[in-house]
This record gives structure tokens, C-alpha cells and sequence, in this order.
């Protein structure tokens, strides 16, 4: 399947959703999943400590980002108007040895995760500002089987 994330296109089998650690995972971290749930055709697993949920169809995963983006919209739009800015980007993560595994000898992925940025403080006030990982919440592009 060919996955396009933000202007870069992968050839992966699938891409897989996780929510780490549920009890400990913040509330956005859960709307962010729960949203993702209602997705037709979504395959959802839950083992200890994780959920996961697979997309194999390119309409589903551009559906499931577009989610993504219209729940953490609403988080921006729940800030204090006048003293606080609230804004969210994703990270890009892999690593990979000479072989095509990672650290724990499992094929490489490339992850993906999103960064919060809080802004505060009103008019004529110094800004503070704040960056928040949502560690509990990621999406993975497996890489195709063979490495092609």
C-alpha cells in the first residue's frame, strides 16, 4: 500500500495506531485512539499494556490522520482565548542498523509521534511556554516485507 504522511509517501502492508500504557496514557492520548476506533474497517487488538489498530487502505489511513488533525483542531480550540496558544506537530523517529533491524531485532519501522506546544501568558506578559510528548500515543510505518 502506498501511505502519504505530510508530503512523504512510504510502501508499507499497513500502518498500526498504538495506545501505550492505557492507564496511564493522558486523555487526549485516548480521544486521539477512540476516534481512530470508529474508522470502517479499522482492526483493533488489545494485549497487556497496549491497543493497537491496523489500516491497510490508503483511503482509511488518509481518513485516520484527518481525524487525527480535527481532534487535536478541537484541543487548540479549548484553550483560554487571550492567554494561551496551543499548537501540535508530529515527530519522526527510526533506527536501524546495517541490517534493516532495530534495537530490539524487529524489522525497522519508521514512528510517528505528536509534540504539544502550550503558549501562555496574556498581553504584555512574557511568554511561557511549554512542549509536551504524547508518549502514549503513536502511529508506525512498518516497513514492506523484503525491505521493497
Amino acid at each position: 500500500m502506498r501511505f502519504e504522511f505530510n508530503g512523504l509517501a512510504f510502501e508499507t502492508p499497513r500502518v498500526i495506531f498504538h495506545l501505550w500504557s492505557p492507564w496511564r496514557a493522558s486523555h487526549l492520548e485516548h480521544r486521539l485512539f477512540d476516534a481512530l476506533k470508529v474508522l470502517p474497517r479499522a482492526e483493533v487488538e488489545s494485549i497487556p499494556d497496549e491497543a493497537r489498530l491496523s489500516l491497510a487502505d490508503p483511503r482509511q489511513c488518509k481518513g485516520a490522520l484527518a481525524t487525527i488533525s480535527r481532534v487535536l483542531k478541537g484541543w487548540q480550540e479549548e484553550a483560554e482565548p487571550g492567554s494561551e496558544k496551543r499548537t501540535w506537530r508530529w515527530l519522526l523517529e527510526g533506527d536501524i542498523d546495517e541490517a534493516g533491524y532495530d534495537h530490539n531485532g524487529e524489522q525497522a519501522s519508521l514512528w510517528c509521534f505528536v509534540r504539544l506546544t502550550l503558549e501562555r501568558g496574556g498581553f504584555g506578559e512574557q511568554e511561557k511556554g511549554e512542549e509536551i510528548d504524547l508518549d502514549d500515543f503513536g502511529l508506525e510505518i512498518p516497513a514492506s516485507v523484503g525491505g521493497s
